[in-house]
């Protein structure tokens, strides 16, 4: 692990293509669980430890926004893998403009609709317009940190360590049934009435944030 550490930091990794789509599959399931679990204890301490609320839109646990941002970091950062702490300032700058963009664009085109709100949560600093704040961008720096510097990382040793056929069916495994889960609940419920995870959710009890 530590070579190739060394050698992913230094850019002297060969890696064949297959490996790379594969790193990216899994890189993308991965940042997304990781935002979901983020976001499940957050707004459990957030609402005053009392209840526990589902998060996302999908049956899996896997928020879509934070694999954006994790290949976004990635894209803004390969060059600087050397300089952490460059890394963890252009992710902060990265992940603010992503969050407020696509909170402003969701409020704007979808009649007033948050699927986040910083007005009403707790160490919410810096917030503006409730679509970011400074905890927010904190959190995404740091966690950027972890993608580069250990989530990456890993899944590059086990595109070397794993046989090829097993390395391409998980990461492909993997990364289609967040994908299909995805589209079923964004779009192919919505074409088809069907119901959707929260729908059922509910039903079962499980809650979701609404705000």
């Amino acid at each position: 692990m530590k070579k190739v550490f060394n050698e992913y930091l230094n850019d002297k990794l060969k890696l064949e293509k297959y490996q790379i789509i594969g790193i990216t599959f899994l890189v993308v399931v991965l940042s997304g669980m990781f935002g979901w679990i983020y976001e499940f204890f957050f707004y459990f301490i957030n609402g005053g430890m009392k209840t526990f609320y589902w998060q996302g839109g999908n049956f899996l646990p896997w928020i879509n926004i934070y694999a954006t941002g994790a290949i976004l970091i990635y894209l803004f950062t390969r060059k600087f893998k050397k300089k952490p702490i460059l890394v963890f300032l252009i992710a902060m700058l990265v992940t603010g403009i992503l969050e407020y963009v696509s909170g402003f664009l969701i409020f704007h085109l979808c009649d007033g609709l948050r699927l986040w709100d910083y007005n009403v949560e707790i160490l919410n600093f810096g917030n503006i317009d409730g679509f970011v704040c400074l905890r927010s961008v904190l959190f995404f720096g740091v966690s950027a940190l972890f993608l580069m510097y250990g989530m990456i990382p890993f899944c590059i040793y086990l595109s070397i360590k794993l046989k090829k056929k097993t390395f391409i069916i998980i990461s492909s495994t993997l990364f289609f049934t967040i994908i299909l889960d995805e589209l079923y609940n964004l779009l192919f419920a919505r074409l088809f009435k069907l119901p959707r995870a929260f729908d059922i959710y509910d039903k079962l009890g499980i809650k979701y944030l609404n705000f």
